[in-house]
């Protein structure tokens, strides 16, 4: 078990930015890629980026290219999504993920963290 938790949600201004951080809450020795998703009102889950164990690979959802960035400190164990030019539209519940492998499907991700509320006003 890995469980994660996210911080850094909150409520900002169309134009914002937030910078969203996960780690597990215990010690792991295991290497994970590490994916963050989100769930907006009305929506299906939506893949945000993703980015390897050793960050030599990353992707992005075409919806936050050049907004958001996603980014790891492995010693600290702790992957961020950094999201500037924030949007209405990016409302959601925002979670991460840790798998096995560096993919832009949920079903390759094993764990979970409970999620963080992103909420855009415009």
């Amino acid at each position: 078990q890995v469980p994660l938790v996210e911080s850094g949600g909150g409520l900002v201004q169309a134009g914002g930015s937030l910078r969203l951080s996960c780690a597990p809450s215990g010690r792991t020795s295991r290497t994970y890629a590490m994916g963050w998703f989100r769930l907006g009102p009305g929506k299906e889950r939506e893949f945000v980026a993703a980015i390897s164990w050793s960050g030599d690979r990353i992707y992005y959802a075409d919806s936050v290219k050049g907004r958001f960035t996603i980014s790891r400190d492995n010693a600290k164990n702790t992957v961020y999504l950094q999201m500037n030019s924030l949007k209405p539209e990016d409302t959601a519940v925002y979670y991460c993920s840790a798998g096995g492998t560096t993919s832009t499907l949920p079903g390759q991700y094993d764990y979970w963290g409970q999620g963080t509320q992103v909420t855009v006003s415009s």
